[in-house]
């Protein structure tokens, strides 16, 4: 079976469908711990096609009483040290690296969002928590996806990958590809860096249409890389090749940079989650569609172009697209079919299906 580079967006929403509904691969779920899944998450230098973020169920619904919106470093910063009792917030909040005023600005953000508690006292800003922030991440998963793995594809791969498992950011790091009818899966062929496992999906038999996903299997167990240790940041490879480092420059990578990374990547994992593809493409078309796929039994849609008469990329679909053609304007008025036109219910199911991943908020 192959894959055109065309298909990589398609392939990318059915390995988050798939990890939504499966994650971990194998027999080893553990009901205490739920799976959020986003897309297109990272550092300024790295991003990850599919992040999973594993958290203990009972400390992600206290998270959920912050909102569903993520909370940034400055928030995160005011809302883990604010005390238990009244506190003028420069005695509260450790000193920052950057002026005070700013600091200001996030207590009146979190306080504005209901998640935090302020009173003036003089010329003073006292602040106390509402509740406590939960240590709620147990483990980050990074995984890329190549469904066509060819040899320049696997040339290019194995170098971030090998910077992903240097770093040590994620927990565990992944190559997911689509199956073959080979005997051994040209994936494993690939020199990759050990510690990433490789999921090979869709079982490849005959008549199996190119990114169905009908299985998963582990073809390579990965290794727990030291998330607690101090990483390396690879800065520039050397020119001969990937066992060539003579030339490498790199820079260690602290612990504690790594949490406050970890946790702001989980935070906007929480919020995105991987359906919001649908904010960078463009619903409001009228060839735009969401369809459910027979081919892997889920019951999750998937964007189809009525136009083109196939699941569309990302990248294709935009205003630029000779095929867009904006819904008419009668379809945005007088609820028909239903309030704010077929772009907005699709922006609407989307979101709710995402709320259904996080519990409800504890009482």
């Amino acid at each position: 079976m192959t894959q055109s580079a065309d298909s990589e967006f398609e392939f990318e929403l059915r390995v988050c469908a798939w990890a939504e509904r499966n994650w971990p691969p194998g027999d080893t779920h553990d009901p205490d711990t739920t799976a959020i899944v986003a897309r297109q998450l990272g550092t300024k230098h790295r991003r990850w096609d599919t992040v999973i973020v594993e958290a203990d169920t009972d400390a992600l619904a206290a998270r959920a009483r912050f909102g569903s919106q993520r909370l940034d470093s400055d928030l995160l910063g005011v809302v883990r040290h604010a005390p238990a009792e009244w506190t003028w917030y420069r005695d509260a909040l450790p000193e920052p690296e950057y002026p005070w005023r700013y600091v200001r600005e996030a207590v009146h953000r979190a306080a504005d969002r209901g998640i935090l508690e302020t009173r003036q006292r003089g010329n003073r800003i006292e602040l106390r928590r509402k509740w406590a922030y939960p240590d709620w991440i147990e483990r980050v998963i990074a995984v890329e996806n190549k469904p066509d793995l060819t040899a320049s594809a696997a040339r290019a791969l194995a170098g971030q990958i090998e910077h992903d498992v240097a770093l040590g950011l994620a927990d565990e790091v992944w190559v997911a590809t689509a199956a073959t009818d080979e005997s051994i899966e040209p994936v494993l062929l690939e020199d990759f860096p050990v510690e990433a496992g490789v999921l090979v999906l869709g079982d490849g038999s005959p008549g199996d249409e190119p990114g169905g996903i009908d299985d998963a299997s582990v073809a390579w167990h990965p290794r727990t890389l030291a998330v607690d240790e101090p990483g390396t940041r690879i800065l520039d490879r050397p020119t001969g090749g990937t066992h060539d480092r003579s030339a490498a420059r790199f820079e260690y990578a602290n612990p504690e940079w790594k949490r406050e990374k970890r946790l702001a990547i989980a935070e906007r994992a929480y919020e995105r989650g991987w359906r919001s593809y649908v904010d960078t493409m463009r619903p409001d078309c009228r060839h735009f569609e969401l369809r459910r796929d027979a081919r892997d039994g889920s019951r999750d849609v998937l964007p189809w172009c009525v136009a083109k008469e196939r699941r569309q990329t990302a990248a294709e679909c935009a205003g630029s697209c000779r095929k867009f053609e904006p819904e008419p304007p009668n379809w945005r008025s007088k609820a028909w079919p239903i309030e704010g036109g077929p772009g907005s219910a699709v922006k609407r199911l989307l979101a709710r299906r995402r709320e259904r991943r996080r519990p409800d908020a504890l009482e």
